[in-house]
């Protein structure tokens, strides 16, 4: 097949060799639109099981499903052409043996043609991690707060001010490195232990709600696009406060359809003369 006129995506390789050369960019995207917009920007972007809150109004990420990770992959892959594009592996397709876990993986990386997966978990997931970089597919690992435990954890809360909770993400942020994970997030931990890590690990730690000394930040877009009025965590910059202006170009339109100014004649077709 001809490579003449494509473009050349940031792989997973390069992601893993930017720690300590500067920071990573990232953000999640769902939809082609947006990853258009994004892709010049970013070196990587991750398709996250979050759509399912962001896009779906679900309560968490554990009612995602496969099919639904995959239709968004394919999406965002259709209109990134830069980016390392990795898509989350959802609750319940890797968990059970590193077996499903390589099934589950391998069907994302065929359907959708993405650079790798993402998966949470620390100590307990190192197997698996191995198991599949060993055959081929990069993994892009999460330590910390994980969405997908939110149910025995105790909700969303920042993580690492005892010295056991402390210790376990010490130990999941080393086995992840060690069973060769290319990159890996750290989420809602306190600013020293991610800087910690990020200093420990081999590999590039990504940071959200964690530290700026983190390899790298990512943020959910919607968020950073300032498109939720009533959630902002402390961890979130709106970069943007578009949901008035959305909300704002809605009530034009209503009055205008309302009052029969739109669609005006050079909105319609006319008979040619």
């Amino acid at each position: 097949m001809s490579t003449v006129g494509r473009t050349k995506r940031v792989t997973t390789a390069a992601i893993e060799a930017m720690k300590g050369v500067r920071p990573i960019v990232s953000l999640t995207a769902y939809t082609t639109p947006i990853a258009r917009l994004l892709d010049p920007h970013c070196d990587l972007l991750l398709v996250g099981d979050s759509l399912g809150m962001v896009l779906y109004g679900m309560e968490t990420t554990v009612g995602v499903t496969m099919e639904m990770m995959i239709a968004h992959g394919q999406a965002v892959m259709r209109g990134a052409k830069h980016a390392c594009v990795i898509v989350d592996l959802p609750f319940g397709s890797y968990q059970e043996s590193k077996e499903q876990a390589f099934r589950n993986a391998a069907r994302i990386l065929k359907e959708t043609g993405c650079d790798g997966v993402k998966l949470e978990g620390g100590e307990e997931m190192a197997e698996t991690v191995s198991f599949l970089t060993s055959r081929g597919i990069p993994v892009f690992g999460h330590v910390g707060l994980m969405p997908q435990q939110v149910n025995t954890t105790g909700g969303y809360r920042s993580l690492g001010r005892s010295n056991k909770e402390a210790g376990k993400i010490r130990r999941d942020a080393k086995a992840i490195s060690e069973a060769g994970a290319f990159a890996m997030v750290i989420e809602g931990t306190i600013e020293p232990l991610a800087r910690e890590i990020t200093a420990a690990v081999a590999i590039p730690t990504i940071g959200i709600g964690a530290s700026a000394a983190c390899d790298g930040q990512i943020l959910v877009s919607d968020d950073m696009l300032g498109l939720f009025n009533d959630f902002k965590p402390r961890f979130v910059k709106h970069f943007a406060q578009l949901a008035p202006v959305v909300s704002k170009a809605a009530e034009a339109y209503a009055e205008e359809v309302k009052a029969r100014t739109f669609p005006a004649v050079e909105h319609t077709f006319q008979p040619k003369k």
